[in-house]
C-alpha cells in the first residue's frame, strides 16, 4: 500500500500515515462486523445444542435478528444515575471495546498482513487486554451503586487471579520460539505447539475463558447472586458496548490460541507470493479460529456456572502450581535439547536414499525440532499423568468426607426447662 501511494507521487510520510489509518479502519471494521455475525452464530449454535431452533423469524435463517437488537439498543433511553461520576461512567464502555480492538494491532493475518509486528507483541496484547479489567472497575465505581461496586470488586479479584496462569502459559511459546513477536512465534512453529506442549495450550485456553468471563467462569454477570453485576446501571448502547466487547473478546482469544499454538496463518499454500498467498493464510487463520470458537460456544452452552470460591480455589490451588511446574519442565527440556537447524540443513543436503526423502517430506526445520518436540510431549504426558493421579486422590478424599458427613447421626440437644424464680423475687 505504501509503495503504491509513493509510486503515485505521494510523500512517503503521508503515504505511511494513510496506509496505517486504512489498516486500523480495516481491522476495527472486521472486528465490529464479526460481533454481528458472532452473535447470530452463537444463538443458532445454542439453539441446536439446547434442542431448539434459535432465531428464525427476522430474515432468512434469522440473519437480521442481530440488526433488530442493534436498532433496539440504539433507540433505548440513555440513563445516567444521580450521583454517578459521569466521565468515568461514560468512558468505561468505550474502554472495554477499545481494549479488545487494540489487541488486533499485533495479530498476523498472513505472512504480509499485520498491523504492527512489534518485537514485544506477546507482552503488548497481555498488557492491552488487561485494560478490559480496568473498564469493569471503572464501571462499578462510576455507577454510584453499591451492588455494581461489589460486583466489580468480585470480578476484578477473579480476573487478576487468572492473569497469573495465563501469563505463565504465554511464556512457553515465547521461550520455544525465542521471540515475543507474534509473527516470529508463527514462523517458528514448524511443528504446532499444541502437539508439543498440549498442557500449556489447555492452561492458556482455560485461563483466557476466565479472563473474558465466559462460562463456566461467567461471574461477571451472576444475576442470581448479585443483581446483574458491574453493569446494572447501564442501558441502551452503553450496555450494548459491554455486550459487544465480551463477544469480540471471546473471538479474540481464539485468534490468539490459533497464533500461539496452532501455527497461525501457516498452512498449505500460505507462502505463495502475492495477494493469493495472503488470502490463503488468512483463510487458514480464520478456520483455526473458528475451531476454537466452536469449542468456546460448546462449553458455554453445556457447562454450568461454578461458585466464586470454587473458581478461586481452582486457580490458586491447581492452575497456578501446574503452570509453574509446566514452565520449569519446558525450560529445562528446551535448554537441554536445542534445535540444530544449521547442522540438520547440512545433513539434508548430503543425505541420500530414504533419509533424503524424509528430509524432503518433513523439511529440515521439522527434523531439527523433532527431538525437542518428542521430549516435550513425553514430559507433558508424564506431567498430566501425575496431575491426574493427584486429582483422583483429592476427589476420593472429598468423596469420603461427604459420605462420612451424610452417615453421621444427627443428635439434638434437649433444652433444659427454665428454673422457677425463687420465692419473694
Amino acid at each position: 500500500m505504501i509503495e503504491f501511494l509513493v509510486n503515485q507521487g505521494w510523500n512517503k510520510d503521508v503515504a505511511t500515515g494513510i496506509a496505517l489509518l486504512l489498516g486500523v479502519v480495516a481491522v476495527s471494521t472486521f472486528g465490529l462486523l464479526w460481533i454481528i455475525i458472532g452473535i447470530w452464530l452463537e444463538r443458532k449454535f445454542a439453539g441446536r445444542v439446547q434442542d431448539r431452533l434459535g432465531p428464525n423469524r427476522t430474515g432468512p435463517y434469522g440473519l437480521f435478528q442481530t440488526f433488530a437488537d442493534l436498532g433496539k439498543l440504539l433507540t433505548k433511553e440513555d440513563i445516567t444515575p444521580d450521583g454517578a461520576d459521569k466521565f468515568i461512567f461514560n468512558v468505561a464502555p468505550l474502554l472495554s471495546v477499545a481494549a479488545v480492538l487494540l489487541i488486533w494491532a499485533v495479530v498476523p493475518f498472513s505472512k504480509d498482513w499485520i498491523g504492527s509486528d512489534l518485537n514485544v507483541g506477546a507482552l503488548y496484547f497481555t498488557a492491552v487486554g488487561s485494560l478490559a479489567t480496568l473498564s469493569i472497575l471503572l464501571a462499578g465505581w462510576g455507577s454510584n451503586n453499591k451492588y455494581a461496586l461489589l460486583g466489580a470488586f468480585r470480578v476484578i479479584a477473579a480476573l487478576i487471579s487468572y492473569e497469573v496462569p495465563m501469563v505463565l502459559s504465554i511464556l512457553i511459546p515465547v521461550l520455544l520460539a525465542g521471540t515475543m513477536s507474534m509473527q516470529g512465534i508463527v514462523e517458528a512453529q514448524h511443528i504446532w505447539y499444541i502437539f508439543v506442549v498440549p498442557v500449556t495450550a489447555v492452561l492458556f485456553f482455560t485461563s483466557s475463558l476466565a479472563e473474558i468471563g465466559r462460562s463456566p467462569f461467567d461471574l461477571i454477570e451472576a444475576e442470581s447472586e448479585i443483581v446483574a453485576g458491574f453493569n446494572i446501571e447501564y442501558s441502551g448502547m452503553k450496555f450494548g458496548m459491554f455486550f459487544a466487547a465480551e463477544f469480540l473478546h471471546a473471538f479474540t482469544i481464539c485468534v490468539l490460541t490459533a497464533i500461539l499454538f496452532l501455527g497461525g496463518w501457516r498452512g498449505l499454500g500460505s507462502r505463495i507470493d502475492g495477494v493469493g498467498g495472503d488470502l490463503i493464510g488468512f483463510a487458514w487463520l480464520f478456520l483455526k479460529t473458528l475451531l476454537g470458537y466452536f469449542l468456546v460456544m460448546l462449553i458455554r452452552n453445556t457447562v454450568p456456572r461454578i461458585r466464586i470460591d470454587h473458581m478461586m480455589s481452582f486457580n490458586w490451588k491447581f492452575l497456578v502450581p501446574l503452570s509453574l511446574v509446566n514452565l520449569l519442565v519446558v525450560a529445562v527440556v528446551a535448554k537441554a535439547f536445542p534445535p540444530d537447524y544449521i547442522g540438520v540443513s547440512a545433513l539434508a543436503q548430503s543425505a541420500t536414499g530414504l533419509s533424503s526423502l524424509l528430509y524432503q517430506f518433513l523439511g529440515s526445520n521439522v527434523v531439527a525440532e523433532l527431538p525437542r518436540a518428542v521430549v516435550l510431549l513425553l514430559s507433558n504426558i508424564a506431567l498430566w499423568v501425575v496431575v491426574s493421579m493427584l486429582l483422583h486422590r483429592f476427589a476420593n478424599l472429598q468423596r469420603r468426607n461427604v459420605v462420612a458427613m451424610s452417615t453421621e447421626p444427627i443428635t439434638y440437644k434437649r433444652e433444659q426447662p427454665a428454673s422457677a424464680p425463687a420465692a419473694g423475687r
